[in-house]
């Protein structure tokens, strides 16, 4: 095993107990040789170490003190949010705790976006979006859907829709969210709780609506944000099924959003 693997293991390990809240915001870290003693490793190794976390944003060296753990979750940026959720699978609690904030975060975007592209003026080709929908249909067809590349399909959808609404910071957002959900194959299988096939009807009926001259009424639109809201209800549920959380989510102190 190489020494970058050796570096980037037990960096991953150390941060995993930041995560599971075994080290607590604002207290030190071990220091270089606790970790060389813990990890038998010189001392050379456990600084780099040391360095891989304060470069993931988990925590900060402080000259004389030592490197001192952050609140990941207060102070943390989305490519540090991204990692704490991909290490928080091993304590279930933690990672269905984020995984509600991140669906709550897409679902307000995606039905935000759908909302206003029905709403406005400006249109994509319809036939760039029936060619879309039916390449995302003919995925749902297979014996066994990708549910992965339904998932990002699904996603550069959305991503077409906010660009013509020139929503630029939610699309940025919207990324971010995505490239962490499809980090997680826990993550993407329960945003197919519901079946593939559902997924397509709606993009149909979104298609037929934007294609129709009238739009919808006030009643189908709040018909259809209820429906989507319990959408994302089991989305959350089947998450906290798969990773084996048991039942409300609850996040540890180290791991608190403030």
């Amino acid at each position: 095993m190489g020494a970058q693997t050796v570096v980037a293991d037990v960096a991953d390990e150390l941060a995993r107990r930041v995560v599971a809240g075994d080290y607590e915001a604002g207290d030190l870290m071990p220091s270089v040789r606790q970790v060389a003693e813990e990890f038998e490793m010189n001392r050379a190794t456990a600084q780099l170490v040391l360095g891989r976390l304060e470069s993931y944003g988990f925590a900060q060296a402080y000259r004389g003190k030592g490197f001192v753990i952050r609140d990941v979750r207060a102070d943390g940026g989305a490519e540090v949010y991204r990692r704490v959720f991909q290490l928080s699978l091993g304590t279930p609690e933690v990672a269905a705790e984020m995984f509600r904030d991140i669906v709550a975060e897409e679902r307000g975007i995606v039905l935000d976006a759908l909302v206003a592209y029905t709403d406005g003026a400006e249109r994509l080709h319809p036939g760039e979006l029936t060619a879309a929908v039916d390449e995302l249909e003919t995925l749902a067809r297979t014996p066994e859907p990708d549910h992965r590349a339904m998932l990002a399909l699904e996603l550069d959808l959305v991503r077409r829709l906010l660009t013509v609404l020139d929503h630029g910071l939610r699309r940025a957002v919207l990324n971010s969210i995505g490239e962490t959900v499809l980090d997680v194959p826990a993550a993407v299988a329960a945003y197919y709780a519901a079946g593939p096939d559902l997924h397509v009807l709606v993009w149909r009926a979104l298609l037929a609506v934007w294609e129709s001259d009238g739009g919808p009424s006030a009643a189908q639109l709040a018909l259809f944000e209820d429906l989507f809201e319990m959408y994302h209800a089991k989305v959350v549920a089947r998450f906290a099924e798969l990773v084996g959380a048991s039942g409300e989510p609850e996040a540890r102190r180290s791991v608190r959003t403030a």
